[in-house]
């Protein structure tokens, strides 16, 4: 089972921090457009994980999304990390997310994925406040160390159940494998970008779960700029010093050839589905629970 998912908050964050340039905005329409494109092409439908200001601020991005058959997930509200949030923070930016995406979307949004993967060992609390707000499903599990996010002692990156306090979600974690020691996502974020697509296509033949996750900068041809200080705090919320600023840099713009070819060759030689689709492919009965 391989799971299509992507992260839409692009042009959001494109104003927040510069204001709006419009080439880049033109780079984004476009990119969007083709993706949706070649999905169509492949009869694939993906899961696209939203921001709830992507609802209010860019409606048409949300309302092209449901009307080309595809599930709409909810990716907060501004895609603030949930360990920056307290609980009611947390409940009160889920719950404005989630209307704002139903309103425009015209269906239920049960599926979430937290930003940079914010859902960690620190905030288990997490899965209680999402569950009551009416969220089914997850992807928000990161089942290792990485730079920012991740869930660095989660037993396991398939299918499961996670809970806490009688709370549960269904699980979709991010999907790895191990190379010269060390665990990575080879399914999204850099490391997509970096890897052969015959390391990929492989590792996807060779597994029965994976989840890809893309967003739309990944796909965008082009080298990103150097982020000032400022930039790079009110991204990733984490101090802006130079050498932070450079790994942060040289990642974004790791490439091997061009990422949206990758995928476009992916969707023509593997099936994909979305998450609401693996939900009802996947027998619950048969996976783990696992209490956080």
């Amino acid at each position: 089972m391989n799971i299509l998912t992507f992260d839409i908050e692009e042009w959001f964050l494109e104003q927040k921090l510069y204001g709006g340039r419009p080439q880049r905005f033109q780079q984004i329409d476009d990119v969007f457009a083709r993706v949706l494109e070649a999905l169509d092409a492949k009869g694939i439908k993906g899961t696209f994980f939203c921001i709830g200001r992507m609802a209010t601020d860019y409606p048409q991005v949300v309302r092209q999304i449901a009307e080309h058959g595809h599930e709409v997930g909810c990716h907060s509200h501004e895609h603030t990390w949930l360990n920056k949030m307290d609980a009611h923070t947390l409940r009160e930016d889920t719950m404005t997310a989630i209307k704002a995406l139903e309103d425009v979307a015209g269906q239920q949004v049960v599926s979430y994925r937290a930003p940079a993967f914010s859902i960690t060992h620190e905030n288990p609390w997490a899965v209680e406040v999402l569950a009551a707000c009416g969220i089914r499903n997850d992807a928000s599990i990161f089942p290792t160390s990485r730079a920012y996010g991740g869930y660095q002692h989660f037993p396991q990156d398939k299918p499961c159940t996670i809970g806490y306090h009688g709370a549960t979600l269904r699980e979709f974690p991010i999907s790895l494998t191990t190379v010269l020691g060390k665990r990575i996502a080879y399914s999204g974020g850099g490391y997509f970008r970096l890897l052969p697509y015959w390391f990929v296509s492989r590792t996807l033949d060779r597994r029965d779960y994976n989840i890809c996750y893309f967003h739309l900068v990944d796909l965008i041809s082009g080298k990103i700029k150097l982020k000032s200080r400022k930039e790079y705090e009110d991204y990733f919320h984490e101090p802006g010093t130079l050498k932070n600023r450079l790994v942060r840099y040289a990642k974004a713009n790791a490439t091997s050839g061009d990422a949206y070819g990758k995928l476009v060759k992916l969707l023509s030689t593997h099936s994909f589905v979305s998450m609401a689709e693996a939900v009802k492919q996947t027998d619950w009965s048969k996976t783990n629970t696992i209490e956080l």
